[in-house]
């Protein structure tokens, strides 16, 4: 296979926004504007350039894309925030209850409310993964997926203790939000569509000047809205599979915007990450072996792909495709996850 994981640059800016487009809306992390993902493209480069001992844990963002090597074409996305919540709050609803008893009633009545909340302040994020439609086989998907987690690996001192990953939630065939529509749209006078582009672009320290800050009951909602909240949008039902796989779990927390579920995960015992090897490569002629993903290099110089490994003592066989993939040789030292 002839795909590669690298970090992008400014020549994936058009390539980048034609994927935006086929999004749907919803989907802050890509949106199809060209100078925010043009700042995007930047601020990544800026983050891939920036090495040293002595790093702080910044709002990084690295920008990765999945390329074509014998076409060329960029055919998917995906981002890495090292620190959310820094530059910004970071809003979050969280699901909570309130039970409460009447003796004279002889009655318990548990209200479910949703709560703004900084909690997720901290925390790392990885977001903005999309993959062409016309790519969507061959496990590119799970590519793009798992290789962000072999990049912390590879740069573990950057990212928190906590990492999340907010789906998309619920859209209407018009491009809607119920949940928007039931609570944000009361208070802002936008629709969804409005607000999503407005964050995507601006940034969302809108929500913290006119989002009512109280409990937002929710039994006063419509039935549409009630039924959405925590729910992941149809087409991102297989990537919260693949995040439960990787130990990441819900917890209660929804996306201020659209009430899709918002999931976490300690750093450190997400799967990919937790029993990924670092070893020398010994051998690159590798015939039959173990699939898996291999990953090389630091920051801008990051690659990773699907090949074939085999674990032996000292260090780690891997086929000739993938060494070339990589651009490494014997001695280089390379990251690995069994697929």
């Amino acid at each position: 296979m002839s795909f590669v994981i690298r970090a992008a640059t400014r020549d994936d800016l058009q390539p980048l926004y034609e994927m935006a487009k086929l999004t749907g809306g919803g989907f802050t992390n890509l949106p199809p504007d060209r100078n925010s993902l043009n700042a995007k493209i930047e601020r990544a480069g800026r983050s891939f350039a920036r090495d040293g001992e002595d790093l702080d844990l910044t709002e990084e963002l690295f920008v990765m894309v999945l390329e074509n090597t014998e076409t060329g074409a960029v055919r998917g996305t995906s981002q890495l925030f090292t620190q959310v919540g820094q530059s910004f709050p970071f809003y979050s609803y969280r699901l909570t209850t309130l039970t409460q008893h009447s003796t004279e009633l002889e009655r318990t009545v548990t209200a479910e409310m949703l709560t703004l909340t900084n909690d997720l302040g901290g925390c790392s994020e990885v977001g903005g993964l999309f993959l062409h439609p016309n790519e969507r086989a061959g496990g590119l998907g799970m590519l793009l997926a798992r290789s962000r987690y072999l990049f912390i690996a590879a740069h573990r001192e950057r990212f928190g203790d906590r990492i999340l990953a907010e789906l998309r939630g619920i859209i209407d065939d018009k491009g809607g939000s119920p949940f928007w529509d039931a609570i944000g749209g009361k208070f802002f006078g936008m629709s969804f569509q409005e607000a999503d582009e407005f964050n995507a672009v601006h940034g969302n320290q809108f929500i913290a000047d006119l989002m009512p800050k109280h409990p937002v009951y929710t039994a006063l909602l419509s039935e549409e809205a009630r039924r959405v909240i925590g729910l992941p949008h149809p087409n991102g039902r297989a990537a919260m599979r693949m995040l439960e796989n990787e130990n990441f779990s819900y917890e209660g927390y929804v996306d201020i915007f659209d009430g899709g579920p918002t999931m976490l995960a300690r750093t450190d015992n997400v799967a990919s990450i937790k029993h990924a090897v670092h070893l020398p490569v010994v051998d690159t002629a590798l015939e039959k072996g173990e699939k898996a993903l291999i990953a090389s290099g630091r920051l801008a110089d990051f690659r990773c792909c699907y090949g074939a490994r085999e674990l032996r003592e000292g260090g780690m066989a891997i086929d000739s495709s993938a060494a070339d993939l990589l651009g490494v040789s014997e001695g280089d030292m390379v990251w690995s996850i069994a697929r």
